[in-house]
């Protein structure tokens, strides 16, 4: 039993190594004895946005890598971690905190659930609360819709202890399906009026609670958390490769289990009197 269950352990440590390659995000933390964190990031406000996150710590230096698609297709998208550093439970919002049932849930709606700022992910510059708002530093979309930002942050002892209390929650949506933010979609953002409400409404949002990378329980591969608004979103982005990660993570287990069956396992036998 001790080789079936070391065998299955290994070979599911490596598994998310393997992910993270497939989808194009490094992890400098699985070699140089760093942490990682893995979050899947579930579509708010029906917006049909999802992405994959890797966070990876070193000492205080925190690099935020994010794929993402489904977002407005040349459009800058505000992205933050938010959440708390002092022990309060945060968590990502769903559909049932728009308050004033207007069907859009804002971003003051959702923050009763997410938390204020911690970090603002901007491309340049300063990554400060209030940069949140920064729209000029933040990535923008390529013409499909998707998003791929990588930074390394500086970042405080508090943010190292208390990572997995914070959520990443990307900005924008297109609430009348024209291709950009617009007044007529949505309205005026409650956070400034100059602004459109679809520019500045949560489009999506994941809970930074994936398990280390390399102390993974046997027989799960635990990927952060999503809302209840949108189904369980896979390990990546697209989905071919979701599909092809998890036929590999399966025959991996699959043969691990088959080497292990190989092995010859002890069997003590009753003394019966008669002999060897």
């Amino acid at each position: 039993m001790i080789v079936k269950r070391a065998g299955r352990h290994v070979v599911l440590a490596a598994v998310p190594a393997a992910v993270f390659l497939t989808l194009g995000l490094s992890g400098p933390a699985l070699a140089e004895g760093g942490k990682a964190y893995q979050i899947d990031l579930a579509q708010l406000n029906n917006s049909g946005s999802r992405g994959t996150v890797m966070l990876s710590l070193k000492g205080n230096q925190l690099t935020v890598q994010i794929e993402s698609e489904g977002m407005v297709p040349g459009s800058p998208s505000a992205q933050h971690l938010h959440g708390s550093t002092k022990g309060h439970d945060f968590k990502c919002p769903d559909a049932s905190d728009d308050t004033d049932r207007d069907g859009i849930l804002n971003n003051t709606e959702a923050t009763h659930d997410y938390g204020d700022i911690n970090i603002s992910l901007t491309t340049t510059g300063d990554t400060k609360p209030a940069s949140g708002l920064a729209v000029d530093r933040m990535p923008v979309a390529d013409k499909k819709g998707k998003i791929s930002y990588k930074r390394t942050i500086t970042v405080g002892q508090d943010v190292v202890d208390h990572i997995k209390d914070l959520h990443v929650v990307q900005h924008g949506i297109d609430r009348n399906k024209n291709g950009k933010y617009d007044f007529e979609g949505a309205g005026k953002s409650e956070l400034d009026p100059k602004l459109p409400q679809e520019a500045t409404a949560p489009t999506n949002c994941g809970e930074v609670k994936g398990a280390a990378v390399g102390s993974l329980p046997v027989g799960a591969i635990e990927t952060g958390g999503g809302t209840p608004e949108s189904a369980s979103v896979p390990v990546t982005v697209r989905d071919g490769v979701a599909i092809t990660v998890l036929a590999a993570a399966a025959g991996a287990v699959a043969l691990s289990r088959k080497r292990a069956s190989a092995v010859p396992v002890p069997v003590r036998r009753e003394n019966t009197g008669g002999g060897a």
